[in-house]
């Protein structure tokens, strides 16, 4: 991987999706829960149920979003195609070839594992109840810290993907 791709991944994908996971989840939190004075850990409204719900919904979203982006950037020769195939790296074989199917598969695992994971930290840092604006930055920063570790990984293999299924690996550097 090269200095550009490895910028391009990082800095780009992963601390731009901090910035917008972080704002989108702010006010995504204050129009679901405006009207409550204080979020509980379990419940309808909840912080929990919300949790899970954003670590299924981040990785799906995130997944139609960063692959049409990524492959636009490689199109247009902003980030040079990795040459890496199903056959070379064991985790491309174990992901999804459709868009569609890897961000629900990936937002399935996310749900499963870092969702009720994130909850029980919460409960344990006894962050429960909490006021409104305290559920506001904890769902942004929740969200902004998702979106950094997923965002580059599906970036990666959508620049992975884009150059074997154009056939071009695009400008190297």
């Amino acid at each position: 991987m090269t200095p550009a791709q490895r910028r391009y991944l990082l800095v780009e994908q992963g601390l731009g999706s901090v910035v917008v996971n972080f704002a989108l989840n702010a006010a995504i939190a204050w129009l679901m829960f405006r009207g409550v004075d204080e979020v509980p850990l379990w419940g309808q409204a909840s912080i929990g149920g919300d949790t899970i719900g954003t670590s299924f919904f981040l990785p799906l979203i995130t997944c139609l979003v960063v692959t049409r982006v990524a492959r636009g950037a490689v199109r247009t020769g902003h980030v040079a195609a990795l040459d890496w195939t199903r056959a070379t790296h064991p985790v491309l074989r174990v992901l999804p070839r459709a868009t569609l199917l890897r961000g629900l598969a990936l937002g399935a695992a996310c749900a499963a594992v870092v969702g009720p994971l994130a909850t029980a930290v919460f409960a344990a840092a006894g962050l429960a109840p909490l006021r409104l604006w305290p559920f506001v930055v904890l769902k942004a920063g929740y969200a902004a810290a998702l979106g950094l570790v997923v965002t580059p990984v599906l970036a990666l293999w959508a620049i992975t993907e884009a150059g074997a299924t154009t056939g071009r690996p695009g400008p190297r550097g």
